[in-house]
């Protein structure tokens, strides 16, 4: 069976002048590709109309921790903290995401020193306090947590400012998120007294927010999105490519060579329908290259367990901002920059992953590498764009959020050591509340009244007038008549 193929319409059309080949092609599919973007542009926009409509909604509170004096908690605490935070995760349906525009609510755990004056916070959308109060309390039983005013108003968000000056911007990872940072586990030590064998990574950051003198501020936020597992998919792809073995494409190029191979192969069937026919039985067999842990370098297997390991844990994606505010004439920049970076740096790993400022043209940190041109107009967009989005909390201004498993998060964010961070410049909680024991005993009113000579006796117990019921609970406000008999 013979197939001629017809190629001179191809040829004829190829050889029509550029003008003329230009419009027919224009004409017949050159509308495709401006129907796509333009209909992409339409639902980008009505989704972000209708996602800022939802979070315009959303009442959210700033919550202020203390914990006790004395706190011997580890990070591991606030690892379950975050852990039980991931209960807030849900999923939209397309209803839901494109009509109702409802997105992934989340928290911002931050770190303020205002003149000094260090402050716990959390800022968690209304709908979610509870839950922050039931993390933080199975932990720290005895912490308070008060609701507070926003510490960032009154602040200009535009600059220059004729009394205060802001720097500051995010830290990014270096690699991909499946690789970890170094974590509170790598801050144990084997030497020392028991209670002084973890070395708070913390203690660097509370050094330098108690530094602080009156008219500065250092701001530090961590924004905690909820996410699913799916992430963890991502730390496989990645064990594959390192021992070699051949891994699934995702990205958009991929995904058009495969189509393009699909149809080649599609029209190959057709053009030649005996290709069926052909005798193959005698193909090569691909062999299989087998995994041998012992043939990778002691690097490679490091990254593969710590990959596995990360991934094993609930994740996050999230963000990290900081803003030093302070008037102008006591600000110091460099001591804060090179102070927070050097907290940051504590967490690096060469051959895993690590952090660094956000630098560059097109960066988040109020530094600019090529100031020559419109230097100080460009400068001040960038103190304008941090500053806003510190104070909306955005997770979409900026760089795009990486991932945080508990353990990473507990290690950048938690409540300092008492053994380990002597800073007397936190807010804690002034001691600790108990009940009454059961065996304290208990004195009916009308006795009470007696003992103390005609009196009502409310100065010293709280009681009830309605019958001599027994009341548990007193509230000291006086000394005690000298006539009370010792029990």
């Amino acid at each position: 069976m013979n197939i001629v193929i017809d190629l001179q319409p191809i040829l004829n059309f190829l050889s029509l002048p550029s003008d003329q080949l230009l419009l027919y092609v224009l004409l017949y599919v050159g509308w495709i590709p401006l129907a796509i973007a333009f209909v992409w542009g339409t639902t980008q926009v009505w989704l972000r109309y209708i996602r800022l409509a939802f979070g315009a909604k959303q009442k959210t509170i700033l919550l202020a921790i203390d914990i006790p004096r004395g706190n011997a908690q580890t990070p591991r605490a606030v690892e379950n903290i975050f852990a039980y935070l991931a209960g807030a995760h849900s999923t939209q349906d397309l209803y839901e995401k494109w009509w109702k525009g409802e997105w992934q609510l989340y928290f911002s755990f931050e770190i303020v020193s205002i003149d000094g004056y260090i402050q716990f916070l959390i800022w968690a959308p209304e709908k979610y306090r509870y839950l922050v109060d039931a993390a933080i309390y199975s932990q720290y039983p005895d912490a308070e947590i008060t609701e507070v005013n926003d510490y960032t108003e009154g602040f200009p968000t535009k600059y220059p400012d004729d009394q205060y000056d802001v720097f500051g911007g995010e830290f990014k990872l270096i690699e991909n998120s499946v690789y970890p940072i170094k974590t509170y586990e790598h801050f144990e030590h084997t030497m020392g007294e028991p209670e002084t064998q973890f070395k708070d990574p913390m203690a660097a950051l509370m050094d330098l927010m108690g530094s602080l003198k009156k008219g500065e501020q250092l701001w530090y936020q961590i924004l905690v999105i909820p996410i699913g597992q799916d992430w963890a998919e991502e730390g496989d792809e990645e064990i594959k490519r390192i021992i070699g073995e051949k891994t699934s494409r995702n990205n958009l190029v991929d995904k058009l060579s495969d189509s393009l191979v699909k149809s080649m192969t599609f029209i190959s069937e057709i053009i030649y329908p005996l290709w069926s026919d052909i005798e193959d039985d005698k193909k090569p067999e691909k062999k299989e290259e087998q995994f041998k842990m012992m043939n990778l370098k002691p690097k490679q297997k490091r990254q593969i367990e710590e990959i596995q390991e990360k991934v094993g844990k609930l994740g996050f994606e999230v963000k990290i901002r900081y803003a030093y505010v302070a008037r102008k004439e006591v600000i110091n920049k460099n001591k804060v920059s090179y102070g927070f970076t050097g907290y940051m740096k504590q967490f690096n790993f060469n051959d895993l992953n690590s952090y660094k400022p956000d630098v560059g043209d097109y960066g988040t940190i109020t530094k600019l590498k090529y100031n020559m041109i419109f230097g100080k107009s460009r400068l001040n967009a960038r103190k304008m764009k941090l500053m806003i989005a510190y104070k909306y909390r955005s997770d979409i201004r900026g760089r795009m959020p990486h991932i945080l498993n508990t353990e990473e998060l507990a290690t950048i964010w938690h409540f300092p050591v008492e053994a380990s961070v002597k800073s007397p410049s936190i807010q804690k909680a002034p001691g600790r509340k108990a009940e009454p024991p059961s065996s304290l005993p208990v004195i009916r009113d009308r006795a009470v009244e007696e003992l103390a000579g005609g009196g009502s006796g409310s100065d010293i117990f709280n009681l009830d007038s309605g019958g001599g019921d027994i009341k548990p609970q007193i509230i000291i406000k006086a000394e005690p008549p000298s006539n009370l008999p010792v029990v």
